[in-house]
């Protein structure tokens, strides 16, 4: 049975959820996903803006455009407070307007913070891109958990009541995505939908040899996986789901009637010191709902 309380996640009472906003309408809607999750983990919410130019201009560029950049990153700190401050419930949020490349201080950030919070892309990103650069380096490079939120924060009232999902392939590199999982299918107050799959690609049930056979295997495998968080959460409805397919298209088709997915950072095809593996790629790449990508420490 599975340790419980072995998530390795940092759990400090002080440690901030931080996310980061640039003025895109994405990143507002990072904003207010963060603002609900402070709400529902009592935790402090922490709000950064770089003033930075795009890397390549000079510094007599920088020089001439400092005033203009500054009051640019007060205007996005001003409109992220806002958007934060119409969430209900006690929030204490802090704003911070930073003058280095917002990358490298995020990543600083995730060694004293209990979750990052990214827009799958920023105002610099092409329409079509589906990930942006600082959400793909935050998620490859953060020490600590990150949320990557899509165009939609899902914090409406039909949203919020549908399920969470959680990724759980039996390896060790789950475990602490589990435990996110019920942490916050329990505080949401929804159901939490454990996806399970036993083959990395996609063959129609009947062309397996012995399917029943296997399916129950994997179902005991799964509940197995399960079983000591049920017992620390005894709050959460629990639907086990077992797919013969590969991960990334059964956590895609549950995620269209979820708020939220949870991953570790890489499954059972991963390797030690790979950061993020194929699934989350697909993931964050397509998921229309906020993924929360969990690292073993």
């Amino acid at each position: 049975m599975t340790d419980a309380s072995a998530t390795g996640i940092d759990d400090r009472p002080d440690l901030p959820i931080v996310v980061a906003a640039d003025g895109s309408e994405i990143s507002y809607q990072a904003v207010a996903w963060a603002a609900v999750d402070a709400v529902l983990h009592g935790r402090r919410l922490d709000i950064i803006t770089s003033a930075t130019l795009p890397t390549g201009f000079g510094s007599e560029i920088w020089a001439g455009n400092a005033e203009w950049v500054r009051q640019d990153g007060e205007h996005i700190i001003t409109e992220a407070r806002r958007v934060a401050g119409l969430v209900t419930g006690p929030l204490e949020i802090r704003t911070e307007l930073v003058f280095d490349p917002i990358i490298p201080t995020l990543v600083d950030r995730s060694d004293r913070a209990y979750r990052l919070v990214v827009g799958s892309r920023g105002r610099g990103a092409v329409k079509r891109a589906l990930l942006g650069s600082v959400s793909s380096a935050v998620v490859q490079r953060a020490r600590c958990p990150v949320t990557v939120v899509p165009g939609n924060s899902a914090t409406d009232v039909v949203t919020a009541a549908q399920p969470v999902v959680v990724g759980v392939d039996g390896t060790d590199n789950s475990v602490p995505a589990i435990g996110v999982a019920f942490d916050e299918a329990s505080r949401r107050r929804v159901p939490l939908i454990a996806v399970h799959t036993w083959s990395d690609i996609s063959l129609p049930e009947v062309a397996v040899a012995g399917w029943d056979a296997l399916r129950e295997s994997e179902r005991a495998a799964l509940s197995e996986s399960l079983a000591g968080w049920r017992e620390q959460y005894p709050d959460v409805d629990v639907r086990p789901v077992v797919w013969a397919d590969r991960p990334s298209r059964a956590l895609l088709a549950e995620s269209e009637h979820a708020q939220l997915v949870v991953i570790g950072s890489h499954g059972r095809g991963g390797f030690t010191g790979m950061l993020l593996g194929s699934t989350g790629h697909a993931l964050l790449q397509s998921a229309e709902c906020p993924v929360i990508v969990v690292r073993r420490h």
